[in-house]
């Protein structure tokens, strides 16, 4: 266990006949369980395990919760922090008037790093403590201002740059002026950290904001950005059907295939300039 986001590791590389053994930066992945203790009871309930890049733990679990329905506001949040010895757990403790998670703890909550909602049995499991909702923002941006993002998440990804192994999630202005962003070997978990970190600083719902995700768009992450307010999300690569379908029924603007040049606009055009 590093708690660290990377690692050196010794490769052999090969180019032709050359052969070279050298140090080379590896993106850490590691498991994160998250246990609940709901209502100030002592005991906390194992939750979820994902594998995630170390750092940023807390707002990573509490995001998670928000994104699940079991938070559905900062007050519902009244604690969270590392417990044993590993670092490698975290307990989040919520209000007694917090939902409760009931059965869903009977169901699998192990979530790969690429994979978001393992375990899900259906759009209506997915759905049950966190409905669609509608996003509110009337803000535009202009696509030459969302054609100059991609850029800027790149190059202020710094743990990228040392591995070249990590998705990152950035918050954006109207301006396109970077506001966070966040690392990890998961898209969903570097969304959640996001996530997590704006709950904890009281600065949702991310109304007038563009969220950019450097991969794919899946049902998963519109899913955390509706409950998070995200009017407009852009991702440079493709959204996926589910996608489209629940960010038309949230209102939020989706942009697709984002290039310095050119984009597809799947819902919401009304927000584009």
């Amino acid at each position: 266990m590093t708690g660290q986001a990377v690692e050196l590791r010794t490769v052999c590389t090969l180019h032709g006949v050359l052969r070279a053994e050298r140090q080379d930066s590896i993106a850490v992945e590691e498991p994160l369980e998250i246990r609940l203790a709901h209502g100030g009871l002592p005991g906390a309930e194992p939750l979820s395990i994902t594998m995630r890049t170390p750092g940023d733990d807390l707002n990573l679990a509490a995001g998670f919760l928000y994104g699940e329905g079991l938070i559905r506001h900062r007050g519902d949040l009244t604690g969270v922090q590392h417990t044993g010895q590993s670092g490698n757990v975290v307990r989040v403790d919520t209000a007694a008037q917090a939902p409760h998670p009931g059965a869903r703890n009977a169901r699998n909550f192990y979530a790969s790093s690429s994979c978001g909602v393992c375990g899900k049995a259906s759009i209506e499991a997915v759905t049950s403590l966190l409905p669609i909702q509608a996003v509110g923002g009337a803000g535009q941006v202009s696509a030459q201002v969302l054609g100059e993002l991609p850029e800027r998440l790149h190059a202020a990804q710094t743990v990228f740059h040392r591995s070249g192994g990590l998705h990152g999630v950035g918050l954006f202005d109207l301006q396109g002026r970077l506001l966070d962003l966040k690392e990890d070997v998961g898209r969903h978990n570097a969304l959640d950290k996001l996530v997590g970190q704006a709950l904890r600083d009281g600065a949702l719902p991310w109304q007038d904001r563009v969220l950019l995700l450097s991969g794919r768009a899946s049902f998963e992450l519109i899913q955390k950005a509706m409950a998070a307010g995200a009017s407009i999300v852009a991702a440079i690569g493709a959204p996926s059907t589910l996608a489209i379908d629940l960010a038309a029924a949230a209102g939020v603007t989706l942009v697709g295939f984002l290039k310095a040049e050119s984009l597809n606009v799947y819902t919401g055009a009304q927000r584009i300039a």
